[in-house]
């Protein structure tokens, strides 16, 4: 749990260094953005698109695949589908006035 704080007390700091510094006219998250602009990145932005465009589509299609056979299977029988309710519990004892 310490540690856990510890490393979101370092991100946070992080975080806060990364918008606030400037380093020469932009703070790191400017400079980021500024490369994040450029044609180059674009360029590459688009070649990944196309190169890993079908198989991504190919692996949505496959999931969807597969969790359309889990939708039917629960639609089926019924049996085991959860709709019944559990039977209630019986009412607890009166509590004993004791002093």
């Amino acid at each position: 749990m310490i540690k856990l704080l510890i490393y979101l007390a370092i991100a946070a700091g992080l975080a806060y260094c990364g918008a606030t510094v400037k380093l020469g006219k932009r703070t790191f998250f400017g400079h980021v953005r500024a490369i994040w602009a450029t044609e180059e990145v674009q360029d590459l932005k688009d070649g990944v698109k196309e190169n890993i465009g079908p198989a991504a589509k190919s692996v949505k299609n496959k999931v969807h695949e597969l969790t359309a056979d889990d939708e039917t299977e629960q639609k089926g029988s019924g049996a085991g589908s959860g709709s019944a309710l559990p039977s209630p519990l019986p009412p607890a004892p009166p509590a004993s006035a004791t002093p």
